[in-house]
């Protein structure tokens, strides 16, 4: 499996487009942010200290959401393509088991976005810091790089299903462009959770990627934060917390830390379930 995995990462490494693509999004989102979002974010909160700071971190911490999902999507590309060019059968006539073959996909992928997510917390801690902002501390760091492994082997999870059903690249490229942009609206990034009707948030708080976006921003934003709501009433600061989607509330119920991350366990464990269903099914026809 490790030796197939190692195949996979050689593959997607070596095609700088697929390398490029799976971090578009993430040139995306920066350049809307630099050029248009971050002033009107910034001119809505005027007066508040450190406003420049407060929203940097917070665009960041979704970016990083965002990152662990699209760059998994671009590195299951090379399971399509290896379908399409038939490869896949050389691959099954191989001495290998089926459960490698997944294994090595998954891992392969995994990998892939745990790379590209910490080259994009590279990019974003020099984005904050260009702006004024501050580095984070070791503790914070540590949070938020094991945020990164829960976010990406849930989205792995979820990603390996959905990549199972596809045998064409235009089907797979048409998937990728509507994930891509549905993410940005599921974590927030474009338009911040607040600003939606009621029911719409509801249906975004059932995602993952949302739990995945909450958690990232209760980290990183958590310095930022109590220095601009420094003397400012508890309520001001809660109000704040559920526009930006910083936390989530069920009725009167918030959305613990401890759930989101039991949620996102669930999440992988149910998808990645379902995956080995279908590879079994598969393997019995």
């Amino acid at each position: 499996m490790i030796g197939f995995a190692k195949r996979n990462l050689l593959v997607f490494f070596k095609d700088r487009t697929a390398v490029f693509f799976s971090l578009l999004s993430v040139f995306i989102i920066i350049g809307l942010y630099a050029l248009f979002l971050g002033d009107v974010w910034v001119d809505n909160f005027q007066g508040m200290s450190g406003v420049r700071y407060l929203m940097d971190s917070w665009i960041m911490a979704g970016l990083l959401a965002v990152t662990s999902i699209t760059t998994t999507m671009g590195a299951f590309g090379i399971m399509v393509d290896d379908k399409v060019r038939k490869i896949d059968k050389d691959i099954a006539s191989s001495p290998l088991k089926r459960s490698s073959i997944a294994g090595g996909y998954v891992f392969s992928s995994f990998i892939i976005g745990v790379i590209m997510s910490f080259i994009t917390l590279v990019l974003a801690e020099f984005y904050v810091l260009l702006n004024g902002g501050e580095l984070m501390t070791f503790s914070t760091l540590c949070k938020v790089a094991a945020l990164v492994l829960l976010s990406t082997f849930t989205n792995t999870s979820i990603v390996y299903f959905l990549v199972s059903f596809f045998s064409s690249p235009n089907a797979f490229a048409t998937a990728s462009t509507i994930i891509g942009t549905l993410i940005g609206f599921l974590t927030g990034i474009y338009l911040p959770i607040g600003e939606l009707p009621a029911a719409v948030q509801w249906v975004m708080k059932l995602f993952p990627f949302s739990h995945s976006a909450a958690l990232f921003r209760q980290v990183m934003m958590a310095d930022p934060i109590a220095k601009a709501f420094a003397g400012a009433p508890a309520e001001e600061l809660q109000s704040f917390k559920e526009f930006m989607g910083v936390v989530y509330k069920f009725g009167d119920m918030e959305a613990t830390p401890m759930l989101s991350i039991g949620f996102l366990i669930l999440t992988s464990v149910l998808f990645f379930g379902l995956s080995v269903l279908k590879l079994s099914k598969k393997r019995s026809h």
